[in-house]
C-alpha cells in the first residue's frame, strides 16, 4: 500500500479495499474470508513483538554500557596520571 493508498472496509460483504486517493480507482479487492488478511495480521503482530523486545535489549545493553562507562574512564584516568609522573628513561642528558 502507498503513501497515497488507504483501505476502507466494504460495509456489505465485509471484503477489504484498497483505493487509490489520487484517482479515487480501486487497487485491490481482498475478500473478507480470504486467509492473506489473517496472515497479514499475524505478520504484523510477529514484527511488533520483535521491534518491542529488540528495543528492550538495546536499552538493556546500552544501560549496562553506561553503568560500566565510570569505571573505564577512571581507569583510563589512572594510567594517563601514572605516566606522567613515571620519569621517563629517555630523557637526554
Amino acid at each position: 500500500m502507498g503513501a497515497k493508498d488507504f483501505e476502507v472496509t466494504c460495509p456489505c460483504c465485509a471484503a477489504r479495499l484498497t483505493v487509490d486517493a489520487a484517482s479515487g480507482k480501486l487497487l485491490r479487492a481482498r475478500d473478507a474470508n480470504s486467509s492473506e488478511k489473517t496472515d497479514a495480521w499475524e505478520s504484523a503482530q510477529k514484527n511488533v513483538r520483535e521491534r518491542t523486545t529488540g528495543g528492550a535489549n538495546k536499552l538493556d545493553s546500552a544501560l549496562e554500557s553506561e553503568r560500566g562507562k565510570a569505571d573505564r574512564l577512571d581507569e583510563l584516568f589512572r594510567k594517563a596520571q601514572d605516566r606522567t609522573r613515571r620519569p621517563m628513561n629517555d630523557e637526554p642528558e
